[in-house]
């Protein structure tokens, strides 16, 4: 019933049932409110029912009212002194940060969260759900011990005494919460630390025997590296609160048994109360299981802060297919796009948006590829703007710094693999380009989720090679994708056809980024596809007619047998070495052709997949 109660609150169960139907049964059945008080004794069936009533309740109330909070909420931080709140938290939050009214997702989560409720909460990146659960973690610990609002506390604070615990999927998104978190704390004596893959433990342990801990902000990886060694001195005895951001994204990429193991080293409930929030974008089985295993089922609130009727990015943002002849062609129409986007800003400023890009690619290989070329064609003025990348080979000191200069700069594309696909906030994205079909539907719209974000205008690129096609239709079927035909670099044949100028400055980067090309041309052969020699073909074309090596690349003796069934071909030339793999806890990096089934060159006998482009937009 607790998976029923949550499912349903979600509205993952099917077709959406219709607002009168919502209004017949809330006056048929009592109301959530008077299921849900904390003292009135719960059964998992009253739950289950609670948890139905709450959520049709709030879509009743969305479609009837058209409101953003549900009546008697407070909307202002300014008014929340009245439930409790620290005049020094608040203080920071309304002087210094300058908020005034709360979003609506604040605004749904902080009332309930304030009365010490554990929550389960389905919010969407962007929509200011890190203060959402950051100002009741920070005042529960306020509560159990109220000297922590004094700054003399910075001085008490101990390594083996922590009362606060968020955990994020990545780095950089836990980084981005530390820094929130600290400008809340500024005017407390609570000391915020994080802990986070990609930089020295010894130097972490260092910062935090010294200073002490209040608050920290973790990747799982970490915390349950640091609990699980008794060295470390990192303790939680007193934990106060517990928050589980993007919690399908860290089960996602294979975080569920750390979290088992982080609850197993926490104290238990029996020995300690904890007030625990769980924030997801989607709430799909492995979080509901989750959620049982963290959630006190007798005193919990479901936070529905998606409206069953809201537009999503993914419906709403304009999206380009751009439908490749071969991979020789990807990079000249990525670089034929950016130079016109600049080149159209700097002509009409005026009347012309700033061109700020992140470039998705599946494998850090890929993106290091891109990234060298770019570097180089800065160098040489083929590259009209500044470019970063982040991937998971970087340091974390490395990507922290790429993500806060492209987030300062005004004209600038960042090449990424997925790590920054969820959670991340880099503002004024205008196009997010993504380069072969991703690993998902999901990982293609959080992807597209970095642009449109709070109230501003964005589009979304999709370059295609052809053997993806058949899978893309497959995993990206009905979502808004329109032909764009605009890049005359897409469908130049690299054999036959005149190359643009882009395919010439696109052969001399890769020239000059030799090794790169080398590792990323071998990452594309990890991907499961039924038309492997015809892969094979494309990418041997790309390297020789496209490029213009002498020959392929040379490629690991386990590439080919790890390619597929099959008997005996010419992958190029054979390498020693393994080819390197994407970092699975980096976000992890997806190889060329997801799924079976790929149409071939030209093959297709209608709908899309083939190399026709006589036809303008449309459907692909």
């Amino acid at each position: 019933m607790f998976r029923q109660g949550i499912r349903r609150c979600a509205g993952l169960a099917g077709a959406a049932r219709s607002t009168s139907m919502m209004l017949r049964t809330r006056a048929a059945l009592p109301t959530a409110a008077s299921l849900s008080r904390r003292n009135a004794p719960l059964s998992l069936n009253t739950l289950a029912l609670a948890s139905r009533l709450y959520s049709t309740e709030a879509v009743a109330q969305d479609a009837s009212k058209g409101q953003d909070s549900v009546p008697g909420e407070l909307s202002n931080f300014a008014d929340l002194a009245q439930l409790g709140v620290h005049e020094n938290l608040l203080g920071a939050i309304v002087r210094d940060m300058k908020y005034e009214a709360m979003t609506p997702v604040q605004a749904k989560t902080i009332n309930p969260a304030l009365k010490g409720n554990d929550i389960v909460a389905q919010a969407k990146t962007g929509t200011g759900k890190t203060l959402a659960f950051l100002l009741p973690l920070l005042q529960r610990m306020i509560n159990e011990d109220p000297s922590l609002a004094r700054r003399s506390a910075s001085y008490r604070a101990r390594s083996d005494d922590i009362r606060g615990i968020i955990l994020s999927p990545t780095r950089e998104l836990a980084e981005q919460i530390a820094v929130e978190a600290r400008r809340v704390t500024k005017n407390t004596g609570l000391v915020v630390q994080s802990a986070v893959g990609g930089t020295q433990k010894s130097l972490m342990l260092r910062e935090v025997q010294r200073n002490g801990c209040h608050l920290l902000v973790a990747t799982p990886g970490r915390l349950n590296d640091l609990l699980s060694d008794p060295r470390s001195g990192i303790a939680a005895p007193n934990l106060a609160a517990l928050v589980l951001d993007e919690a399908d994204r860290m089960l996602d990429v294979g975080f569920e048994k750390e979290l088992d193991e982080i609850v197993s080293r926490l104290p238990s409930p029996k020995e300690k109360v904890r007030q625990t929030m769980l924030v997801s974008a989607t709430i799909p089985d492995n979080v509901i299981r989750l959620a049982r295993t963290m959630i006190r089922p007798d005193d919990f609130t479901f936070v529905q802060t998606i409206p069953e009727n809201e537009s999503l990015t993914h419906d709403r943002v304009p999206q380009h297919i751009v439908l490749l002849a071969s991979w020789a062609n990807a990079f000249p129409s990525i670089f034929e796009l950016i130079d016109r986007e600049m080149t159209k800003f700097r002509e009409d400023p005026a009347n012309s948006s700033p061109f700020k890009a992140i470039v998705y690619f599946n494998t850090t290989a890929m993106v290091e590829l891109c990234a060298e070329m770019a570097y180089h064609g800065r160098r040489n003025d083929k590259m009209p703007c500044s470019t970063f990348a982040i991937h998971s080979r970087l340091s974390q000191g490395q990507r922290s710094k790429a993500a806060d200069m492209f987030r300062e700069a005004k004209n600038a594309v960042l090449f990424s693999s997925d790590v920054t696909a969820r959670g991340m906030d880099f503002p004024n994205v205008t196009h997010v380009l993504q380069v072969d079909l991703p690993r998902d539907r999901e990982s293609y719209i959080h992807r597209l989720g970095r642009t449109a974000r709070q109230g501003k205008d964005g589009q979304g690129w999709l370059f295609m090679p052809p053997l993806s096609m058949n899978s893309a239709r497959r995993t990206l079927q009905g979502l808004p994708l329109a032909k764009n035909d605009s890049l005359i670099s897409a469908s130049v044949d690299p054999e036959s056809g005149e190359p643009t100028r882009h395919h010439k400055d696109v052969a001399q980067l890769m020239q000059m980024a030799k090794r790169h090309f080398s590792i990323a041309y071998q990452s594309l052969f990890g991907g499961q596809t039924s038309n492997r020699e015809e892969l094979v073909d494309d990418l041997n074309r790309w390297a020789v007619q496209g490029v213009g090596f002498p020959e392929p690349p040379a490629v690991s003796p386990d590439g080919p047998r790890d390619f597929g069934r099959g008997g005996p071909r010419d992958f190029g030339r054979e390498m020693s070495h393994q080819a390197r793999k994407d970092d699975v806890r980096g976000g992890r990096g997806q190889s060329f052709g997801r799924g079976g089934g790929y149409g071939g060159r030209g093959r297709s006998s209608g709908g899309f997949g083939g190399r026709d482009r006589s036809s303008g937009g449309g459907r692909w």
